[in-house]
């Protein structure tokens, strides 16, 4: 305990006092435990506290092997940064009650709409690989006042990259990475087809038209948003996906319920 104490502070020697410090076989340390030369012990640190994102995340479709929601805006896929509880994926394993729950792509924490996950660890790979090789269709709606005279349909293609702590992801010369076509559907609302997913691909492609997406904190411009101000969500809605099911062969679809917000 005094180790511990030394190495990681007084809380970590609180957490021996509480039963929360164990070794490698389980077993629980004690104050007065003696533990041999390099053994290994765990502690766990406790997270920071987290803004509730309350809004409810209907499943669209499940089975054995997947399960298909409505993801809210505001609600990350995965854990990250200050980001852990408040995720898709660690609200459906408790939910649920499945342990082995994966995302099989991502959508921004900002971004609603349909996200899939696998169900068991044996088939996370064959959809996963989907994904990544472009079988999936995706189909987004989104909103943007800004006025363009541009002629649509608009195929985007260049290269994206978005560098570890910077919020903005940028466009630099390159061999293209990142492919959008753009269509106008209504009265500012545009249907977006991505063929690659890069990171904030669709909105790094729209603010560079000049058709930045209604109620985006980062594009063109970083806005600071505090933790718990769901005011004005990102009009920005992952539609439907569509794909031939790698282990049935069943063709897919899937349709969100959601509207953009405030339309």
């Amino acid at each position: 305990m005094v180790e511990l104490a030394d190495r990681f502070g007084e809380a970590a020697a609180a957490k021996v006092l509480r039963g929360e410090v164990v070794t490698a076989d389980g077993g629980v340390v004690t104050a007065s435990t003696v533990l041999q030369p390099n053994s290994h012990v765990y502690l766990y640190r406790d997270l920071p506290s987290e803004v509730t994102v309350p809004f409810a995340m209907p499943i669209l479709y499940r089975d054995e092997d997947i399960v298909v929601v409505d993801k809210p805006h505001f609600l990350a896929t995965m854990p990250r940064g200050r980001h852990v509880a408040q995720t898709a994926v660690v609200r459906l394993r408790r939910e649920l009650e499945l342990p082995e729950l994966s995302p099989a792509h991502r959508l921004d924490r900002l971004t609603a709409g349909v996200l899939l996950f696998t169900a068991r660890r044996e088939v996370r790979g064959r959809y996963q690989s989907m994904f990544a090789r472009g079988l999936v269709r995706k189909t987004y709606l989104a909103h943007s006042t800004a006025e363009s005279h541009l002629e649509f349909p608009v195929t985007l293609r260049n290269r994206i990259v978005k560098q570890r702590g910077i919020l903005q992801a940028a466009v630099v010369p390159g061999e293209p990475n990142a492919e959008t076509r753009i269509e106008r559907c209504g009265d500012a609302i545009y249907r977006l087809t991505p063929q690659t997913g890069r990171t904030h691909q669709l909105r790094v492609h729209m603010a560079s038209l000049g058709l930045p997406i209604t109620g985006d904190p980062l594009y063109p411009s970083v806005i600071d948003v505090v933790a718990d101000d769901f005011s004005t969500p990102l009009r920005l809605l992952a539609h439907s996906l569509k794909f031939q099911d790698p282990l049935s062969g069943t063709e897919r679809r899937f349709t969100s319920f959601r509207e953009l917000p405030g339309l």
